[in-house]
């Protein structure tokens, strides 16, 4: 009994652990930020004779607001001639995901950019990559892991032991589909299997669109298929493997910059980004349904 309900309360669990562990940091750099006041005018006047942005894709793709203002300032900005576009992130939500696909693809319409595996670029993190000018990836990364997958629990048994039940009024036959309070019928199987099987077909004609590859050849370079760097280079989902200096020097090349000046980002609002993106990690991919390119 008590693994049921330590399982039924992991998500609380994660967010007093989350809440704990950054709290006091959390009100203490507020305060810090409100009494010194940010440095935003200062990083704007650094970054005044900038001609290189570098954008992170780190974490689960859920919210991609903050990445999307981003590359809509690299792309309205006339003094930065390129972008690296720096990735470490499983994927994540496919709307973000998609979202994130056609602003880098937009930005691409007006500079290079250049994508760069620092870690993992899989799923939906190499979805949003795959319009760049030239994808790079760490002889150490991880690549690809391309498909779509719903997941949801069941949670009838442990309802049945603790005396819990729900009462539904529904109109439409599909409106219980993925419900978690039961096992799924089969035609409710088979309706979502349909809402995969259409995603992960853009997902594919996507990637062998912008990567100029064969599509009737997805279960070589897709079908969640997980590549190291030298893998992925080999099936045609990356064109080179090294390290941070070489995308950087791909950049300058496909840029035309002789003398690179990068911008700089505000501290506070970096680790704050970062905090949140490990808050989410901790316990959004477990505890959320819904359908997630990872």
């Amino acid at each position: 009994m008590f693994d049921f309900f330590k399982t039924l309360f992991t998500p609380v669990i994660a967010i007093l652990d989350f809440i704990t562990k950054y709290f006091k940091t959390v009100v203490f750099l507020t305060i810090i930020y409100f009494v010194v006041g940010s440095d935003d005018v200062a990083v704007k006047e650094m970054n005044s004779g900038a001609n290189l942005q570098k954008i992170e894709l780190v974490g689960p793709i859920l919210d991609v607001k903050t990445v999307l203002e981003k590359i809509d300032e690299a792309k309205s900005n006339k003094n930065i001639k390129g972008v690296l576009l720096e990735v470490n992130s499983p994927g994540g939500a496919v709307a973000p995901s998609v979202e994130l696909t056609y602003a880098i693809k937009e930005l691409v319409a007006k500079k290079p950019v250049v994508a760069y595996a620092s870690g993992i670029m899989a799923s939906g993190s190499y979805y949003a990559s795959i319009y760049a000018n030239k994808i790079i990836a760490n002889p150490g990364s991880m690549v690809g892991s391309i498909g779509v997958i719903f997941q949801g629990t069941n949670l009838e048994e442990l309802m049945e032991k603790i005396g819990v039940a729900t009462q539904t009024v529904k109109a439409g036959r599909f409106k219980e589909a993925g419900t978690p309070t039961r096992d799924w019928k089969a035609y409710e199987k088979e309706e979502l299997e349909k809402v995969i099987n259409d995603t992960y077909d853009m997902f594919i004609t996507d990637v062998a669109t912008a990567r100029k590859l064969d599509k009737t050849k997805h279960e070589e370079f897709a079908d969640a298929h997980i590549f190291t760097a030298r893998q992925a280079q080999k099936v045609g989902l990356i064109d080179e493997v090294g390290t941070m200096s070489l995308a950087q020097e791909a950049l300058y090349q496909l840029s035309d910059v002789k003398n690179p000046v990068w911008t700089k980002e505000d501290k506070f609002e970096k680790f704050m980004d970062k905090i949140i993106n490990e808050a989410v990690s901790n316990f959004s991919v477990h505890f959320s349904n819904g359908l997630k390119a990872y």
